[in-house]
């Protein structure tokens, strides 16, 4: 199994190239999203729970989330939890994952844990400006978060942005592909499946 991780920042088209590879591999390659594997934060008031900074690692259960990996890695599917943004609750439901003959996993702080970056075979980066990525967030949190435009801004600056420039925008060096994330998703997918071909040869 080889396993890809696409990293970059929030909105910076991860998921967008995930699902672009997932559409010309088929079966052939499944996707595991690090977001579903933030903590379940039912035990605070929602007010509170918006407060919580989502942009640090420790955010994440990144325990679990390697532990799937392995799993992954040994050829058989894993329960993926599922995160409902707008409450900012895991739900009750799983979402089976694999196996695959290659698996690819995007999450804005992927790179932020080394036992993650260990597992990985090929490591993508996807920039975007920081501007680009906040309009984006804007558009997609208002429509499908149930977010107000001003929330998000505002949690842009506070948390989304500085925790990018420690946990997120460093890691970029360490990619061994680096896509642009305002070009042509097409050839960030092509550029992925020729590094895949590659890896293939070199086994």
């Amino acid at each position: 199994m080889t396993l890809v991780g696409i990293a970059g920042g929030s909105c910076a088209g991860k998921t967008t190239l995930a699902e672009g590879l997932a559409s010309r591999l088929n079966d052939r390659l499944a996707v595991l999203q690090f977001d579903h594997y933030y903590r379940d934060h039912g035990h605070l008031p929602m007010g509170e729970r918006a407060l919580v900074n989502y942009d640090h690692p420790d955010s994440l259960d990144g325990q679990l989330f390697v532990t799937h990996l392995d799993v992954l890695a040994d050829g058989r599917a894993v329960e993926a939890p599922v995160y409902d943004f707008a409450t900012h609750r895991r739900t009750s439901a799983t979402d089976q994952v694999g196996p695959s003959p290659v698996v690819a996993v995007d999450g804005i702080l992927l790179l932020a844990f080394p036992a993650v970056r260990r597992r990985l075979d090929l490591v993508v980066y996807v920039d975007a400006p920081a501007e680009v990525r906040l309009e984006r967030r804007v558009a997609r949190d208002v429509a499908e978060r149930g977010r107000t435009e001003a929330g998000v801004r505002a949690q842009f600056a506070a948390t989304v942005a500085p925790m990018h420039e420690r946990w997120v925008a460093p890691f970029a060096q360490e990619a061994d592909l680096l896509v642009d994330g305002l070009a042509d998703p097409e050839q960030a997918i092509e550029a992925v499946l020729g590094c895949l071909a590659e890896l293939a040869t070199g086994r």
